[in-house]
């Protein structure tokens, strides 16, 4: 009996540590002293750059032909405020991508100063990184400069205040009484046609 013949559209590239080093020394090459570090990981390597940079590694990465970053996998926020480390900026976003050419992962993490949070959007990039990108405003209130629709996606619209800073109080600021409340109205209740 023959083994199946390897599907040429299967959608999982083949994991490939190997190629770890060629992605850092392309990357090191093209930055140089853009980067501001660069950490290796059991399958991906994250690249540490200035928010100002971010958006140029990204496309880099993805458009680099010997690289070619073409799956976006997410994008999130962090709030070093009370990291234990000495870090740049108090803020980064976390841009991971995924090669199928080479089997491997990277991240790009912006550090985004707190005084003016901002950096480029990489929906121009990547339509995925919308709603993240929404979230991360939302959630931290760090904006992206030409975002097509950036508004809050899961707090109102009318909140103050970024709910995952470090800063923002574990119980809140009372805003939960002020929540409106919805209730559902069973079906049994709910007035027929024709009913009055």
């Amino acid at each position: 009996m023959n083994a199946p013949a390897p599907n040429p559209r299967s959608s999982s590239p083949v994991y490939a540590r190997e190629n770890l080093p060629v992605l850092a020394a392309r990357v090191e090459a093209a930055f140089g002293d853009r980067l501001l570090g660069k950490e290796e990981k059991t399958q991906y390597i994250q690249f540490s750059v200035k928010a100002a940079d971010a958006h140029d590694l990204v496309r880099f990465l993805k458009e680099e032909p010997s690289l070619g970053f073409t799956w976006f996998i997410d994008c999130c926020g962090v709030d070093y405020q009370r990291y234990p480390k000495p870090v740049p900026e108090r803020f980064a976003v976390v841009t991971t991508l995924l090669s199928p050419a080479l089997g491997v992962k990277a991240q790009v993490r912006a550090f985004v100063p707190a005084a003016d949070p901002r950096l480029a959007s990489n929906v121009d990039l990547f339509a995925g990184a919308n709603w993240t990108e929404r979230e991360i405003f939302d959630l931290y209130g760090i904006a992206f400069e030409g975002h097509p629709d950036l508004k809050r996606i899961l707090m109102p619209d009318d909140y103050e205040g970024h709910p995952l800073r470090k800063d923002y109080p574990l119980r809140g600021r009372g805003e939960r009484g002020a929540f409106p409340v919805y209730h559902a109205v069973p079906v049994a209740l709910a007035p027929q046609d024709g009913e009055g």
